[in-house]
């Protein structure tokens, strides 16, 4: 019982975060590069001494919110990062 509340619990915030990147509001180019670039910088600190480089094409962008998500609660990584974590991910 405890671990299907747990379960449900889980996923009502997973996807009303997924919600909240649907609601953002559009960026402007200089944004979305200025993330990028923290995005790619930002990438081997938190994600190469785990993981190997794999093409952003591999997911799907909404793929990878729910991903850097899961991530940001593992790592401890702040949302700022996460953000440009996510774009770098995704325009890859």
């Amino acid at each position: 019982m405890r671990k299907t509340i747990t379960a449900i619990v889980l996923a009502t915030l997973l996807i009303g975060s997924m919600g909240g990147f649907a609601l953002a509001q559009p960026m402007s180019k200089a944004e979305h590069q200025r993330l990028f670039i923290k995005g790619a910088q930002l990438w081997p600190l938190y994600c190469n001494t785990c993981h190997n480089a794999r093409p952003g094409s591999e997911k799907a962008p909404y793929e990878w919110n729910a991903i850097i998500l899961h991530m940001r609660m593992l790592g401890n990584i702040p949302a700022d990062d996460q953000r440009a974590l996510v774009e770098y991910l995704k325009a890859r």
